[in-house]
């Protein structure tokens, strides 16, 4: 079955404008954005030809260079290349690569040819791949060289006819070529040339060199399926988010109204995986409508961000607070100078307040003109939804809603919305909104509710609170919240306060089981270079605890680790920290298996 066949929520418009308490931020054409019935390639490209990008440089990857002028006619090879290999519109392509030109070329022409471009992560698992390739009847399959090794022992288990292979090595000037090979590419397991189920990334472009069989069409239609990104999951199985043309052209509008000091003279480091909506949609296709200039990082080392930042010198920076974590932690970024830097956005995880503080003031001593704006999104709505305004910073909270998007905090399992500063879960109404989970009729309809004024709102199962004028404060994941002796504790409260200390650099808080206040808090704490867990330590963090919290949501428990676990896109992976408390407490009460 085709993806184009499936059900799905359309982008309907709105039924009943809800309030708006930001509306004084915008004007009113802003306010009232219009998302053109077109693919996201062909607005990029409108973009490219209204503002004559044609000499810009769209993409640099390791020294090569790329303007949009050949970037558009190597997107073009690629269409007709596909076509040639017998993919229409509708067909799932899966893709499994980093953040590499040829990744980044072939999800624009699949998008031009009307297919869909399923994105995975390329270093998951052989059965996580198999189950992917399975699930979304995927035709055919792009993926990097280091992949074969897992995809070879699959693929006769899937529907996939054809898989083109890509390395981080084609796009690469031809002394690092030699070198990647002799450092590492002859480690890498590929498969034979002439065989018939592969074709290597050079051989299939030549193919649409020569393919004139029939006019490759632009697909124009804006609530047509254009890419599937993946949630990470609560019950371990994820969910296949379909996102549209109009999701994605609605964040590029979005972003031109709210981050509209982005040039085409600006350059931004792509270090947000691809397959990730904020790598795919902010760093790449935000980046892009710009003319701006896109720098793809394959693989992130924070060892070596202050390499990256002195030899390419971003103006803007965007990422998630790992990646700032990097910046301010690193005693190598002591004499870099940052003042090439003009815009900085935070946004995957939100960061307290006195972090904030500190990466402010860490930019600032290194000389950039900046602060640190933190947002606010969702893979479900592609990415940001609402972000810190420049003009009018209230640091703490991630902003205000972007224009054309409805955000509100309503009483959690209901559409009743709670009073101003009041804690609730967040819903989110827009054009951004997601079609829908792919063939998951029962999710969908637990996130896609329509409400009584007749909207479609994303229950985004985060709690939230929304001041007078419309910023909002993100608290933390609805599920998250620990419930001791009746009152609700909130972790993300709990972690702010112990980041405070200087001698914490990560903070997690759980809730463990007590037996008569049925849970209590437990904090995982890492700590600084140079600083060790001490009875002294323990104690100025339990009073600086005691100073700013209440007294049921003082952690009964701290637990010291070198460092805490990240999930894939570098939060702090607080689920794998409640299951290894689980798991030790059973060892505890019934011994080790």
């Amino acid at each position: 079955m085709s993806i184009l066949d499936m059900k799905f929520w359309s982008l309907i418009g709105l039924k009943k404008k809800p309030k708006a308490r930001w509306s004084k931020y915008y004007s009113k054409k802003e306010m009232n954005i219009d998302v053109p019935n077109i693919s996201i390639y062909q607005l990029l490209k409108n973009k490219s030809l209204e503002n004559n990008y044609k000499d810009n440089v769209a993409l640099e990857y390791f020294g090569t260079k790329l303007t949009f002028q050949d970037f558009f006619r190597s997107i073009d090879k690629c269409a007709r290349a596909f076509r040639s290999q017998g993919v229409r519109r509708g067909d799932v392509v899966t893709i499994l690569s980093a953040n590499i030109p040829e990744a980044i070329i072939s999800f624009y022409a699949l998008n031009k040819i009307g297919a869909v471009a399923n994105m995975v992560h390329p270093l998951s698992a052989e059965n996580e791949i198999k189950e992917a390739l399975q699930r979304y009847s995927t035709a055919m399959l792009v993926a990097m060289d280091i992949t074969y090794s897992k995809i070879k022992n699959i693929l006769d288990d899937t529907e996939v006819y054809k898989t083109i292979i890509i390395s981080a090595r084609d796009s690469m000037p031809l002394y690092m070529k030699v070198g990647y090979e002799i450092t590492q590419g002859y480690k890498v397991e590929k498969p034979k040339r002439h065989n018939k189920d592969y074709m290597y990334w050079n051989d299939f472009i030549k193919q649409g060199e020569n393919y004139t069989k029939d006019k490759v069409a632009e697909i124009t239609k804006r609530d047509t399926p254009a890419v599937i990104l993946h949630s990470g999951g609560t019950t371990g199985t994820p969910k296949g988010i379909v996102l549209s043309n109009g999701n994605f052209n609605a964040a590029t509008i979005q972003a031109q109204t709210v981050m509209n000091m982005v040039t085409r003279e600006d350059s931004v480091l792509a270090i947000m995986p691809i397959f990730h909506g904020f790598g795919l949609s902010v760093s790449i296709n935000d980046v892009l409508s710009f003319g701006a200039k896109v720098v793809l990082i394959p693989t992130f080392k924070a060892a070596e961000f202050y390499k990256l930042l002195t030899k390419y010198k971003p103006s803007v920076l965007v990422g998630v607070p790992t990646l700032f974590e990097a910046l301010t932690n690193n005693e190598h970024m002591k004499d870099v100078n940052l003042s090439h830097i003009k815009y900085v956005v935070s946004g995957g995880d939100t960061l307290n307040k006195s972090r904030i503080t500190k990466i402010n003031e860490f930019l600032h001593e290194h000389g950039a003109n900046a602060n640190l704006l933190q947002g606010y999104g969702m893979t479900e709505s592609v990415a940001a939804v609402c972000l810190d305004q420049k003009y009018a910073s209230r640091p703490g909270t991630i902003g205000i809603p972007f224009p054309g998007n409805y955000l509100k905090v309503v009483k959690p399992g209901t559409d009743e919305e709670v009073g101003i500063d009041e804690d609730g879960e967040l819903c989110i109404c827009g054009p951004t909104v997601m079609l829908g989970y792919y063939n998951n009729e029962k999710e969908t309809n637990e996130a896609l509710r329509i409400h009584k004024d007749g909207n479609v709102w994303l229950h985004s199962g985060d709690i939230a609170s929304m001041d007078k004028d419309g910023y909002i404060t993100y608290k933390q994941r609805l599920k998250r919240m620990i419930v001791t002796s009746g009152y609700n504790v909130y972790p993300s409260q709990i972690e702010e306060v112990i980041e405070r200390h200087e001698a914490v650099v990560d903070c997690s808080v759980i809730g463990v089981p007590h037996p008569y206040k049925v849970e209590v808090a437990k904090a995982y704490i890492a700590l600084k270079n140079g600083f060790k867990d001490t009875p002294k330590l323990r104690e100025e963090l339990l009073e600086l605890c005691k100073k700013n919290l209440a007294a049921y949501s003082i952690p009964k428990e701290f637990e010291f680790r070198k460092s805490l676990p990240k999930t894939m896109i570098g939060k702090v992976d607080f689920r794998k920290l409640q299951q290894e408390n689980a798991e030790a407490r059973a060892e505890e009460r019934y011994g080790k298996k």
